[in-house]
């Protein structure tokens, strides 16, 4: 179990000292405190997230970055008293401190609850013909392509139900029998696997007109083709802090100009720049949507995720980019796949 005492930093730590040490504890945030161990503030996975997509050096202190005035408790209330207080406010965290204001502990949301299982529908896009794998792909469809012993499609599954997701749907096509004969109904690994019968290639988002119902409640969309250690609730907490319709998980690329790039004033040359790498944030094929977001997606059309966050931002609705940093891979490509194979079972230890 992690000890809160591991996520202790002072204002002046680094943000890249934060982050390894946020990973490290499992805890998903940070807790300030002066150098009398007063409470200075509270840092959490969004707060990083945030500072990443403002493009905060990973040098920057970290007060720059907390929050200054989190709320904190009497570490003698009651256990239903600060779950109440939690559920009330929507907090995952909450600081304990003594009568001089100094923490002495770290109250979370999951250890108060004991072990969760969340609502959230889960949707994977697992009827692609993976082309660009061919001829693995001429035997088995890309989502049974095996890595660290076992087939993608199962890496995932896995890693949602340990998270405590219990309902999985996956859109199928290309050899849509061999993926439903491995899975059956996702009893072996404690999910309920349903299947949306794709007749024809209908795009990342397409697939989602063939849910039997509406959700109630946000759910999280990816490709079968990811690799990832993502926090999925982090993912949904940060949809819901921002209130959005649709969120997009994002990463951070970059590309490097093979020559001198020049500033000119007219043809006055003003700068130099050899060989400078531009980046860019780009989606990771992994959302979070609203139910409301279903209204704009029509019934057995081909339509892929980019329209679909066209659609939501011409209608005004608030539409979200959530940085990924954690472990990521998709194996569309023999290099990747071959990087994921390589790697994996690295990075579940």
């Amino acid at each position: 179990m992690a000890n809160w005492k591991d996520v202790i930093v002072g204002p002046q730590t680094p943000l890249e000292q934060v982050i390894a040490c946020i990973d490290k504890s499992a805890l998903q945030c940070a807790v300030v405190v002066n150098e009398n161990g007063s409470l200075a503030g509270m840092v959490t996975d969004g707060d990083i997230r945030r500072a990443i997509l403002r493009r905060a050096s990973l040098q920057t202190p970290i007060e720059q970055v907390m929050n200054p005035s989190p709320t904190s408790v009497a570490a003698t209330m009651d256990r239903d008293e600060m779950l109440a207080l939690m559920r009330r406010r929507a907090f995952h965290h909450l600081p304990l401190v003594d009568g001089a204001g100094r923490v002495v502990g770290l109250a979370t949301l999951d250890q108060l609850l004991g072990a969760v299982e969340r609502p959230n529908w889960i949707v994977l896009m697992a009827g692609g013909l993976g082309t660009r794998l061919r001829p693995l792909t001429e035997d088995l469809p890309k989502p049974l392509l095996p890595v660290g012993g076992k087939p993608v499609l199962e890496n995932i599954v896995e890693s949602f139900a340990e998270q405590g997701f219990r309902r999985i749907f996956v859109a199928v096509n290309y050899k849509a029998e061999m993926i439903r004969q491995y899975f059956g109904s996702g009893e072996r690994w404690g999910v309920q696997m349903h299947y949306l019968d794709e007749q024809q290639p209908l795009g990342t988002a397409g697939a989602l007109s063939l849910l039997p119902e509406q959700p109630t409640e946000p759910m999280i969309v990816m490709n079968g083709d990811l690799l990832t250690r993502t926090n999925f609730a982090n993912l949904l907490q940060f949809h819901a802090t921002h209130a959005a319709c649709a969120t997009m998980a994002v990463r951070e690329y970059g590309q490097q100009v093979p020559y001198g790039v020049l500033t000119l004033d007219g043809t006055r040359i003003c700068s130099i720049e050899e060989k400078p790498i531009t980046k860019h944030f780009v989606s990771a094929g992994i959302y979070a949507l609203a139910p409301e977001a279903l209204e704009f997606v029509t019934a057995q059309t081909f339509l892929d995720m980019p329209t679909l966050f066209g659609r939501l931002i011409a209608a005004r609705k608030n539409t979200a980019a959530y940085p990924l940093r954690e472990y990521w891979v998709d194996i569309g490509r023999l290099e990747e796949l071959e990087r994921a194979q390589r790697e994996w079972v690295r990075e579940t230890r």
